[in-house]
């Protein structure tokens, strides 16, 4: 894929209206309970691309702040005004990066461009989640509070959550 496409993607009603440039550069699968309700889903699918790829094109949208269980930092999701669709969030965890709600993308499939997909938060995953074999996991999320890796799980079958 180039590099330099654009895409665009926004909210239910069309009031607001994002572009990212590129490939995400990671796609996060996160099934945190956090991530559950923001979805109203079993997950949430989050492209993430470097905050320069992304932009508003139209509109404007209001946002929440909340703080991350895991981290104790801000998270602050995007949302449109007249509709309430989610579009994006910043994490202080995490400067210099916008992580898309990936239903919120014109092609939601442009999410799987992304080089890297991290399984986060396995241990919040509602039952009947389907895990798929060979991904990278984490039980929970895949940096400590202290801000080190974690090594992650594979799985050689598929993992049904029960």
């Amino acid at each position: 894929m180039n590099s330099e496409i654009t895409r665009q993607g926004g909210c239910l009603c069309k009031a607001v209206r994002f572009s990212v440039i590129g490939a995400p550069v990671l796609l996060t699968m996160c099934y945190c309970h956090f991530c559950q309700r923001a979805t109203g889903s079993s997950h949430l699918v989050e492209p993430i691309w470097r905050e320069p790829s992304f932009s508003i094109i139209s509109g404007s949208p209001r946002s929440f702040d909340t703080v991350s269980r895991g981290s104790g930092k801000r998270v602050t999701i995007y949302f449109c005004a007249e509709c309430g669709t989610k579009t994006h969030q910043i994490m202080e965890r995490f400067s210099g990066i916008v992580g898309v709600y990936g239903g919120s993308l014109d092609d939601p499939g442009i999410a799987s461009d992304a080089k890297e997909v991290w399984h986060i938060f396995i241990d919040d995953a509602a039952r009947g989640t389907v895990i798929p074999p060979n991904v990278p996991t984490w039980r929970q999320h895949r940096i400590d509070a202290a801000g080190r890796p974690i090594e992650p799980t594979f799985f050689s079958e598929m993992r049904i959550i029960t």
